[in-house]
């Protein structure tokens, strides 16, 4: 629910406040949330810019001085590795004029060299070189703009706040689960990404929810018990604990998920049981890759974990996913899939690629077109939003989330 300061606004004051002031509480958003476009500057700068987000695997920058540069709206931002290991990001913008300092996706530079003026940086974002400038210039002030980083178990996260939000409790449990699987020492097999022609919070909003999944993903339906209500699950979740329980591994799981009024990160991982005799999410339910982490056998589960508003993961005992969530503009985005398998595996030798990634691309291909089917009906300006169904209580539970993050500055 919104905080009670909220109540206290004049609703004549913004009619973005207005509109969150209107919000029915159990209900699906108002249009205008999804094409408005000072609605999603404000998404940019009350979400985006607030929390951590999942930008990458490590492994994706292996050696020292690699780097690939990443994008977040109209956000350019560089990922570095540096000579001591240490891993760096910074904006894509020239302290002198503005210009893109780094025209390359990807590579290995010990330094970038703008192309304007030939102003050069260290991996690092230090200033190293600014030609022809006056003697009382002072590089240690002209240093690219950097962003916090931190890698938890792989993965590498981003701030754009001045202030970050803390990040022990995500820390702490992502050790608790992606650190049982083995994610630290995994490596990316495959990466894809899925330009979708709607708003982030809808496609969002269909990730979190498994209302759906019975209609819209026959084949994950087949081997995930999650398309079915949790109370009806029971029995299946129980013996996918005694499982696990069995192969001497303890599985965190818990919610955290928090408005970011407390000054912490919101984080919630639960685990789920797929359908007896299936070890993992592929075609047929069977194993696609080696065991990963402390896993010397399939349990029949999947941990699941909802991070920061933009990031989501799912482990497998034989491979992981991380899904990223994009924005671009009002009205469109990105969905980025990144698999991971275990760090010695090879491709072709222990894993099949393309079995490997068959289920989460038909079930992502499936996502985007009903997200696209979505978006074009809410830009209906008869488009009244509808009530939240019971098996759609994570998705409830994100839009006051969400509400409560876009209602405060």
């Amino acid at each position: 629910m919104l905080h009670p300061d909220n109540t206290n606004r004049s609703p004549d004051a913004d009619p973005i406040d207005r509109l969150v002031a209107e919000h029915r509480p159990g209900h699906g958003l108002a249009r205008a949330f999804y094409h408005d476009e000072a609605i999603y500057r404000r998404d940019i700068e009350r979400v985006f810019r607030r929390h951590w987000h999942c930008i990458a695997h490590e492994s994706v920058i292996p050696n020292a001085n690699d780097f690939e540069v990443f994008r977040i709206d109209t956000e350019q931002v560089i990922v570095t590795r540096a000579t001591d290991g240490s891993i760096h990001a910074m904006l894509n913008v020239c302290r002198h004029r503005g210009a893109e300092v780094c025209t390359k996706q990807k590579g290995n530079a010990r330094v970038f060299v703008c192309p304007y003026h030939a102003w050069t940086y260290g991996n690092d974002g230090s200033l190293r070189a600014a030609r022809l400038m006056p003697k009382d210039f002072k590089r240690e002030d002209h240093g690219l703009k950097t962003l916090h980083v931190r890698v938890a178990e792989g993965l590498i996260f981003i701030s754009f706040a001045e202030q970050p939000l803390d990040f022990s409790g995500v820390e702490n449990l992502l050790h608790a689960t992606c650190g049982q699987y083995g994610w630290a020492q995994a490596k990316v097999a495959h990466r894809e990404t899925y330009p979708v022609s709607a708003n982030w919070k809808l496609a969002v909003e269909n990730y979190v929810e498994c209302y759906h999944c019975g209609p819209a993903h026959p084949e994950y339906s087949q081997t995930h018990a999650l398309e079915q209500p949790l109370h009806m699950i029971e029995a299946l979740n129980e013996a996918m604990e005694a499982r696990t329980c069995a192969l001497g591994i303890d599985i965190g799981s818990g919610n955290h998920w928090q408005m970011s009024r407390e000054g912490r990160e919101a984080i919630h991982a639960f685990r789920y049981a797929l359908y007896e005799g299936v070890q993992s999410g592929s075609e047929d339910g069977t194993a696609v890759a080696p065991l990963m982490g402390r896993f010397t056998d399939f349990d029949g589960g999947v941990t699941s974990i909802h991070l920061g508003g933009t990031t989501f993961l799912v482990c497998y005992p034989d491979h992981g996913m991380i899904y990223r969530f994009i924005p671009k503009t009002a009205e469109t985005c990105e969905m980025e899939l990144i698999w991971l398998v275990d760090g010695k595996a090879e491709e072709g030798r222990d894993y099949d690629l393309d079995k490997l990634t068959w289920l989460w691309k038909v079930t992502t291909a499936e996502d985007k077109t009903i997200i696209e089917h979505t978006a074009r009906g809410v830009r209906s300006h008869y488009f009244v939003p509808g009530p939240i169904a019971p098996m759609e209580h994570n998705e409830l539970r994100y839009i006051d989330w969400y509400l409560d993050e876009i209602s405060r500055p």
